[in-house]
C-alpha cells in the first residue's frame, strides 16, 4: 500500500512556510526587514533556535539575505522581468513604450475583472483608501506623489486579483516603470486637464470594483490606458517638434 509513517513537523519549517507564503503572497515585499529575532519569534510563538534555524534555510534558499548590524531582509525576489541590454533597448525605442501600454491593458483589465469577482471586502477597502489618498494627493498638486499612489492604485487592484503569478510579474514590471524606462509618469500630471481627467479615470475603476462589477471594472482600466497611450503619443509627438523648433530656433540665432 503507498502509505508512509506521518513525520510530526519541526517548527522551524513551519516558520519556512510561512515566511514562503507572506512572499509568495506579495505580503512581505523585495527589500522589507523583517522584525527583531527576539520579536519574531514572540509573534511566531517558537524558540529563537528554531527561528535561526529557519532564518538560515530561507537564506540558503535565496528569499532573505541578512546585512551586517542591519538585520533580516526579504531578498529581491522580484529581479527584473529583462536582462540590462533589453532594458536598455526598451528604453530607446518608442514602440516599446507602446507594447507596454498594450501588456497593462490586457493584464490589468483581466486583473480588474478578477478583482471585481474574488477580491474580499477587504482588498476593496484597500483600494478604496488608496483612491482617497489619490484625491487627497490631487488637491496637494504633487506630482511625484501622484505618480506614486497612481502605481499603488493600479497593484493594489493586482493584489485583489488573487493571482500570484501574475502579481510578481507585474511589480517587476511596474519597477521598471517607476524606474522611468518606459515612460516618466510624472509627465501625465503636468496639465490640470489632464490631472484631472486621470482622476476621473480612477474614480470609474474604484466604483466599479466597488459595485463588483467585472465588466465594468476592466471597461474601465482599459478606457484608462487607451487615454495614457493616446496622451503620451501626442506628448512624444510635441517633443520631436520642439526639437525641430529649437533647431531652427539655433540655426536662425546664429546667422
Amino acid at each position: 500500500m503507498p502509505f508512509e509513517k506521518v513525520q510530526p513537523e519541526k517548527l522551524s519549517q513551519s516558520v519556512v512556510r510561512q515566511i514562503e507564503q507572506l512572499i509568495l503572497r506579495g505580503i512581505l515585499r523585495p527589500g522589507e526587514r523583517l522584525p527583531s529575532e527576539r520579536e519574531l519569534s514572540e509573534r511566531l510563538g517558537v524558540s529563537r533556535p528554531s527561528l535561526r534555524e529557519a532564518l538560515a534555510e530561507l537564506q540558503d534558499g535565496g528569499l532573505l539575505a541578512s546585512r551586517a548590524g542591519a538585520g533580516v531582509f526579504v531578498a529581491d525576489v522580484l529581479g527584473s522581468a529583462f536582462s540590462d541590454a533589453l532594458v536598455r533597448l526598451f528604453s530607446t525605442h518608442d514602440e516599446a513604450v507602446f507594447d507596454y501600454i498594450a501588456f497593462r491593458r490586457d493584464m490589468e483589465g483581466l486583473a480588474a475583472e478578477r478583482a471585481a469577482t474574488y477580491g474580499s471586502d477587504t482588498d476593496l477597502k484597500v483600494i478604496a483608501t488608496i483612491f482617497a489618498k489619490m484625491e487627497a494627493a490631487h488637491k496637494k498638486r504633487n506630482p511625484t506623489e501622484e505618480a506614486r499612489l497612481d502605481a499603488v492604485f493600479h497593484l493594489s487592484i493586482i493584489d485583489a486579483s488573487h493571482n500570484v503569478i501574475m502579481l510578481h510579474m507585474m511589480r517587476s514590471m511596474f519597477e521598471l516603470l517607476r524606474e522611468g524606462v518606459f515612460y516618466n509618469r510624472q509627465i501625465m500630471f503636468k496639465q490640470r486637464t489632464t490631472r484631472d481627467m486621470l482622476l476621473d479615470q480612477h474614480r470609474a475603476m474604484n466604483t466599479a470594483l466597488q459595485a463588483r462589477d467585472p465588466v465594468a471594472s476592466r471597461a474601465a482600466v482599459e478606457a484608462h490606458l487607451n487615454f495614457v497611450e493616446i496622451a503620451l503619443s501626442y506628448q512624444k509627438k510635441a517633443d520631436r517638434h520642439e526639437a525641430i523648433a529649437r533647431k531652427k530656433f539655433d540655426h536662425e540665432s546664429s546667422r
